[in-house]
C-alpha cells in the first residue's frame, strides 16, 4: 500500500478557512503551482522563506508516492512598482538605472535566485516557466475574457471588468473582502483614468513611448497585468482544475483573488482545489523593510557581514530554524533565535551520527519505535506542522543520547527503523544537509566576504595599491570581483 493511503493529510484550505480532508484529483498524480519570485533584486529573506515552506510541501507529498508536478514561475515582465496599474515596470526601471538590457537584469538575478535556493537545499521545481515565454497564451486568455463580456479594451489596453464580474461571481471570496467595502476604500478616479471603476486591473496595458519591454496584440503594443501569467501558465501546465496553489500572504490580495476572477472569466470554473499561503517574516520583533534598514539578505546571513546578527550561519541550520515554526506562523528572525536553532540542528547531527555507531542489544529503553513513527506522520498529515514533528525527532534524539556505549537497547528490527525512519523526516521531508555538507561553500563565501570588506577600506582610505592586488591575485585564481552601485559581488571561473 503507498504511504499516502495510510497517510490521509488535512490541509488549512485559505479559501474556505479551515482544515479539509486533501482529495487530489487524479492520484497518485498531484498538481502543485506555487507564485515564484519577480526577478529585479536579490531574493529577500521573506521570499525565501515561502519557497522553502513549499520545498517541505513538496518533500512531503513526493515521499507520500505522490507524483507532484510543481510549477513555479518567474516574473520577468509586468510587475509595475505598484497595485494600482501605475508607474514603471521593476525590471525595467532596474535597467535603467544599470544601463543594462531588461532580460540581463532577469539573468542576473534568476541566476542569484537559484544560487541561494539551492544553498537552502530547496528541490528545482518540475517547471519554471516565465511570463515572457507565454506571452501569445496570455494574449489567447484575455481574448477568452473579452469574448465573455467580463473585460473592456481602452486605447489599446484592456481591463477586467470587477464589477460585472461580481454580479455573476463572488470577487473577494479567497480575501474575505466584500466588493462595497473594496469600492468605498479606493479614491475616486481622476478623468486621466482610463478605468471605469477603481477596482478594474489591467489585463493588457499599452505601452507608452519610454517603455522598453513591450509585445505586439490585436490591441496595438504593450505588455500583459502582472496578475495574468499565474493564471495562464497554472492551467497550462496543471490544467483547468489542480489540487495546490500556493504562495505567500501577502499575495492573498490583489493577487490571487485576481487569478481566481481571470480563471472563472475565462473558463468558468474554479481553478484551485486548495489555497495554501505562508505566513510573514520579522527582524528582532519588527518588519522587515528596506526604508527603514531592518533587513536581512540570505548572504549576509550565511557570511555574518552584518551588525544583525554575531556571525553566520549554515544555510541548513536557517533552514532547520524556520522548520521550528508552521508555515502559517509568523516569524521572527533575531541572532538569539538563530544561536538556539544552531544549537538544536548540532544536536541532532550528533545524534544522528552516534545512532550510526549504535548496535542492537542492550537494555530495553522502553520507547515504542512504531508509536514514535505513527505520530511523525501525524505531525506531517496535519497541515504539515513541522515544529511538532520536530519536538517527536528529538524525543528519538534523547532515547540515542541516553544508550550505552554501543548497544542501543533495541532489537535489529527496531534499530533498523529508528534509522530509516529518522533519515527519511531529517534529510528527505525536512530536507536538511550534515554540516559537512555546507561547510566548503559557506567557508569560501566568508573569506571571499571578508577579503571584499578588507578591499573596501583600502579603496576608502584610497590605498589603491592593496586594492589592486586582491583584485588582481583574485583574478589570478579565478575569482573575479566585480564593483556596483550595490556593491562588490564575486564570481567563480
Amino acid at each position: 500500500m503507498p504511504l499516502y493511503e495510510e497517510n490521509p493529510i488535512e490541509l488549512y484550505n485559505s479559501l474556505t478557512r479551515q482544515k479539509e480532508k486533501f482529495e487530489p484529483l487524479n492520484p497518485p498524480h498531484l498538481g502543485l503551482y506555487v507564485c515564484g519570485p519577480t526577478v529585479y533584486s536579490d531574493v529577500h529573506l521573506g521570499n525565501c522563506r515561502t519557497f522553502i515552506s513549499f520545498d517541505l510541501v513538496y518533500r512531503y507529498l513526493t515521499h507520500l508516492g505522490y507524483k507532484v508536478r510543481y510549477v513555479r514561475n518567474i516574473t520577468d515582465a509586468g510587475h509595475l512598482e505598484n497595485d494600482a496599474d501605475e508607474g514603471e515596470d521593476k525590471i525595467a526601471q532596474k535597467a535603467r538605472l544599470e544601463q543594462l538590457e531588461p532580460m540581463e537584469i532577469v539573468q542576473r538575478y534568476t541566476l542569484g535566485f537559484h544560487e541561494v535556493m539551492s544553498k537552502f537545499n530547496a528541490h528545482p521545481p518540475s517547471i519554471e516557466p516565465t511570463a515572457t515565454g507565454h506571452i501569445v497564451e496570455q494574449i489567447d486568455t484575455i481574448q477568452k475574457i473579452l469574448d465573455n463580456g467580463l473585460a473592456y479594451e481602452v486605447n489599446g489596453s484592456v481591463y477586467f471588468d470587477v464589477e460585472k464580474y461580481n454580479k455573476e461571481y463572488d470577487y473577494g471570496q479567497l480575501s474575505g473582502r466584500k466588493i462595497d467595502e473594496l469600492i468605498s476604500g479606493t479614491r475616486e478616479l481622476d478623468g486621466q483614468s482610463e478605468k471605469r471603476s477603481p477596482l478594474d486591473f489591467a489585463l493588457w496595458k499599452k505601452a507608452s513611448p519610454s517603455h522598453i519591454m513591450r509585445w505586439n496584440s490585436p490591441w496595438g503594443e504593450g505588455f500583459p497585468g502582472w496578475h495574468l501569467e499565474c493564471s495562464v501558465m497554472s492551467t497550462k501546465y496543471l490544467g483547468e482544475q489542480f489540487d495546490i496553489h500556493g504562495g505567500g500572504m501577502d499575495l492573498k490580495f490583489p493577487h490571487h483573488e485576481c487569478e481566481i476572477a481571470q480563471n472563472k472569466a475565462a473558463n468558468g470554473k474554479d481553478t484551485v482545489r486548495y489555497w495554501l499561503h505562508g505566513n510573514m517574516l520579522t527582524l528582532n520583533g519588527a518588519r522587515m523593510s528596506k526604508s527603514t534598514g531592518n533587513t536581512l539578505l540570505p548572504a549576509e546571513l550565511f557570511s555574518g557581514n552584518t551588525d544583525k546578527l554575531e556571525k553566520g550561519f549554515y544555510p541548513s541550520v536557517v533552514r532547520f530554524f524556520m522548520m521550528q515554526a508552521h508555515y502559517r506562523s509568523q516569524l521572527d528572525f533575531s541572532n538569539e533565535a538563530l544561536m538556539a536553532a544552531e544549537k538544536g540542528y548540532n544536536r541532532l547531527m550528533e545524534a544522528l551520527v552516534k545512532l550510526e555507531k549504535l548496535e542492537a542489544g542492550g537494555n530495553p529503553t522502553g520507547f515504542d519505535i512504531e508509536q514514535w513513527r505513527r505520530d511523525c506522520y501525524a505531525a506531517m498529515n496535519d497541515d504539515f506542522n513541522s515544529p511538532i514533528l520536530i519536538s517527536h525527532l528529538f524525543e528519538a534524539v534523547k532515547v540515542i543520547n541516553g544508550a550505552e556505549e554501543a548497544a542501543s537497547g533495541f532489537t535489529e528490527k527496531e534499530l533498523q527503523l529508528l534509522k530509516s525512519t529518522l533519515h527519511d523526516f531529517v534529510f528527505d521531508v525536512l530536507g536538511l544537509l550534515p554540516p559537512d555538507s555546507d561547510s566548503s561553500n559557506d567557508k569560501l563565501d566568508r573569506v571571499m566576504h571578508l577579503l571584499i570588506d578588507i578591499r573596501a577600506k583600502a579603496r576608502a582610505d584610497k590605498n589603491w595599491a592593496l586594492s589592486d592586488q586582491i583584485r588582481d591575485e583574485l583574478t589570478k585564481l579565478g575569482i573575479q570581483l566585480k564593483d556596483g552601485k550595490e556593491g562588490t559581488r564575486y564570481s567563480i571561473h
